[in-house]
């Protein structure tokens, strides 16, 4: 019986760590696998080859998915430190300018982490950072404690700003690592239908690119593309089809 493959499939990553949880890529949209090889032709004094053979071969997976992961972003990519914890950001919120000394303290003041800009409510019109002493126009900023000009007294803000949740999520800091430091995983894409599945299996692969591309009206869909190598045992993977040979 003929076999068929339909949809996107399945695309698992498995970090080569020793007992490494595998990732699953979420809401998988595509998922490629390329093999592409060089060929040699040999010509005599004739237009057609005499021969044909083959050089080096290069294979490259390339992958797009709409579910962030940090385990997958992480462990797959970066091969960074992740800890517990998330950064989130706070756009145009609420406040009043108070009398003296004529400040806004933000919601999330005690985890605040960085300034994000303040504009005046009524115009939309940005207002400009200084160390200290603002004057109207301007403001600063200390641990989510912001202070403007007296002159500013009860002009509605808005304020934007990023701060930590220490109970939920997962913060990846990237360092500035060596050339050459990649992590290494295991690729696994099954495809399913009409009750057969074909399974590819890449032993050993490195990521190349991680692309981030947001769309107005429409879904962010990441892309993952990755090259594959020969592991210690100089094999570079498997094919599973339910076809008989």
């Amino acid at each position: 019986m003929a076999q068929y493959a339909f949809g996107s499939g399945t695309l698992w990553g498995i970090n080569s760590a020793a007992n490494s949880t595998p990732v699953r890529f979420g809401a998988l949209q595509n998922v490629s696998l390329d093999f592409s090889a060089n060929s040699k032709t040999l010509f005599g004094q004739y237009q057609f080859p005499l021969s044909v053979a083959r050089g080096a071969i290069s294979v490259k997976g390339k992958a797009s998915f709409a579910q962030l992961s940090g385990r997958a972003i992480n462990e797959l990519f970066f091969g960074a430190t992740s800890a517990a914890g998330e950064i989130r950001a706070i756009e145009d919120e609420a406040g009043t300018v108070g009398s003296t000394p004529f400040q806004i303290t933000v919601a999330n003041s005690a985890t605040w982490v960085t300034d994000l800009g303040v504009v005046k409510t009524s115009t939309g019109i940005p207002l400009t950072r200084v160390a200290s002493a603002p004057a109207t126009g301007q403001y600063s900023v200390a641990a989510g404690v912001y202070t403007f000009a007296a002159a500013d007294t009860g002009i509605a803000m808005k304020v934007s700003y990023t701060y930590t949740v220490p109970t939920v999520g997962q913060t990846i800091s990237i360092a500035n690592q060596a050339m050459g430091l990649a992590n290494t995983f295991k690729s696994v894409v099954s495809l399913p239908y009409n009750g057969q599945k074909a399974l590819f299996t890449l032993n050993a692969c490195v990521s190349s690119k991680l692309t981030l591309q947001t769309q107005l009206e429409d879904f962010t869909k990441p892309s993952f593309d990755f090259d594959a190598f020969v592991d210690s045992s100089n094999n570079l993977g498997t094919i599973s089809l339910a076809e008989a040979g």
